[in-house]
């Protein structure tokens, strides 16, 4: 058997999973939004229902947010975890990444324990401290497992900048807030992108925190759920889902442009 012929036996599996795993279930998800009365004008559809619209400016507005907000966290903490050696670094970066173990559910759990109507701050400020059921809940909870993904990715790329930049840019007189301007930022900048990327990936597509927060606001997934569960809509629950992915994968090949370098999101 030849080299060339042992390579492509063993991209065979590779093809068949990505052919019935990948292929298959997204060709067969973009038909199944056409099956509906309105046929493929289903698109244009949720461009005109206001709930949709509605829907989707929301789910893409909370995912930048969440995305700027975790970049910030994240930047900071991972320069100065980076930067620094002390006495309990591990425990804290073991707590900052502790998110990466918990379920969106959990998640969702751990927000309402916060900011629920049987939650500490509303015991602490009764009436005012309710918060779990809102946009600001989702976005925190969104945010509490977006920072550990963010913050490994700048810690990584942070490990390889040369320390040298930093002494010739403060030996020529440069402030911290220029060191960190002129030669932090550009050089975490495709990290930067890159877990930006990932970051708003899985705010636009996790499920299991809004499910568990969303009361009285809408985000896609859960749009997604109730009209493929409780209304039987195949068609728009497909076409929302293609839409869904649309957006993000369109972000994914921004971020991929801009930084030069894989993106993968996680889920």
């Amino acid at each position: 058997m030849s080299t060339r012929q042992f390579v492509a036996l063993c991209l065979v599996p590779l093809a068949i999973f990505a052919l019935t795993f990948l292929a298959l279930p997204l060709v067969r998800l973009v038909l199944a939004s056409g099956e509906g009365e309105a046929g493929w004008g289903i698109y244009w559809q949720i461009l005109h229902t206001p709930r949709y619209l509605t829907t989707l400016v929301q789910t893409v507005l909370v995912s930048v947010s969440v995305t700027i907000a975790a970049l910030a966290v994240s930047t900071t903490a991972g320069l100065f975890l980076t930067r620094n050696r002390f006495r309990g670094r591990a425990v804290l970066l073991s707590i900052l990444t502790l998110p990466l173990a918990f379920p969106g559910v959990v998640v969702g759990f751990m927000i309402i324990l916060l900011g629920g109507r049987q939650g500490l701050f509303n015991a602490i400020f009764p009436g005012h401290g309710v918060f779990a059921y809102s946009i600001f809940g989702l976005f925190l909870g969104y945010l509490y497992f977006s920072i550990p993904r963010v913050l490994l990715t700048v810690m990584a790329a942070a490990e390889k900048i040369d320390p040298a930049l930093e002494e010739a840019a403060r030996t020529l007189g440069a402030p911290s807030h220029r060191v960190l301007r002129d030669v932090l930022i550009p050089a975490l900048a495709p990290a930067l992108v890159a877990a930006g990327a990932i970051a708003f990936a899985t705010a636009m597509g996790a499920f299991g925190t809004a499910f568990t927060l969303a009361t009285n606001i809408d985000v896609l997934p859960m749009v997604i759920y109730t009209e493929f569960t409780l209304s039987a809509n195949i068609a728009m629950a497909a076409a929302l889902s293609v839409l869904l992915g649309i957006v993000t994968w369109g972000m994914l090949f921004l971020a991929r442009s801009f930084s030069g370098s894989t993106i993968a999101a996680g889920g």
